[in-house]
């Protein structure tokens, strides 16, 4: 394991970028089945980031996904109405998987393979609509960075909404069948900011036969944010939120030994909307 509090951001997040090209290659063995979803005018969405999406197709002319991994959901918003979709991510892998996905399905679509905290200045201002969540902000390592690329790539008055998994989940023992703080993670705390050093996924996620064993496999890191570092991250960058809110619906089994009904008492997910202003 690396010792990760030495490292930058950009080094985290090229060691990240080793571990999601091996996780790519689950997207892979399910792109046909993606292909069809999408041919057939499937969008892959939560019930709860319906009205944040609304009406795509009268407001959205650019919609730019940070972390897009294999485009499944980028390719969701052009089929829900955006005119074009530009989808950023780290792995080689995932972009080429999403380019084929796209070219499948005649989609008006933009790939871009770099960090997203380096994402293009020929995207500046030009966003009505940047999206990104579903287990996609624990990936980075420099909230306040990522908010300020958020920033620059909105067109003025231009949107980000946010789908993600509430922070609160990270305190839970995934493993155990009722609620229990889990003790064998930095998470247990959730104001914890150690940064989790691992190998392997979540079997719920991606099963182990669908990637190289865990022995073999990258180190990955991550980072929980709490909703306020979240959320002032994006005011420091001269954003204004419109709407937060809480859900008891999940977009992963994340808790896959707690009872349903147990789990919907809790916040399993959230959603952010904010404005540039004009």
């Amino acid at each position: 394991m690396t010792d990760a509090h030495i490292l930058s951001a950009a080094q985290l997040h090229q060691m990240n970028r080793a571990a999601w090209n091996e996780a790519a290659q689950a997207y892979e063995a399910a792109l046909a089945d993606t292909i069809a979803f999408l041919r057939a005018g499937g969008k892959n969405f939560c019930a709860p980031e319906l009205p944040y999406l609304e009406d795509l197709a009268s407001w959205c002319q650019r919609a730019i996904h940070l972390q897009c991994a294999g485009g499944r959901d980028t390719l969701s918003l052009w089929n829900h109405g955006a005119a074009e979709v530009i989808g950023i991510d780290i792995s080689e892998r995932m972009i080429a998987a999403a380019r084929r996905a796209a070219q499948a399905i005649g989609a008006r679509a933009q790939w871009f393979c770099c960090d997203v905290l380096e994402a293009p200045h020929e995207l500046d201002g030009s966003a009505d609509l940047v999206y990104t969540g579903r287990g996609a902000l624990c990936w980075i390592m420099d909230i306040t960075h990522w908010a300020q690329v958020v920033a620059r790539l909105l067109k003025p008055g231009g949107r980000l909404y946010v789908f993600e998994g509430h922070p609160l989940n990270w305190v839970w023992d995934a493993s155990a069948p009722t609620l229990q703080m889990d003790a064998h993670s930095p998470y247990g705390d959730y104001f914890a900011q150690e940064i989790d050093c691992s190998k392997g996924w979540p079997e719920s996620y991606i099963p182990a036969t669908a990637v190289l064993p865990v022995d073999q496999q990258s180190v990955k890191h991550e980072h929980q944010w709490t909703l306020g570092q979240i959320i002032n991250s994006l005011i420091a960058a001269g954003l204004v939120v419109v709407r937060f809110e809480e859900h008891p619906d999940q977009f992963w089994d994340q808790l896959p030994l707690l009872p349903a009904e147990t789990a919907r008492r809790l916040p399993q997910t959230f959603s952010l909307l904010v404005r540039k202003p004009a």
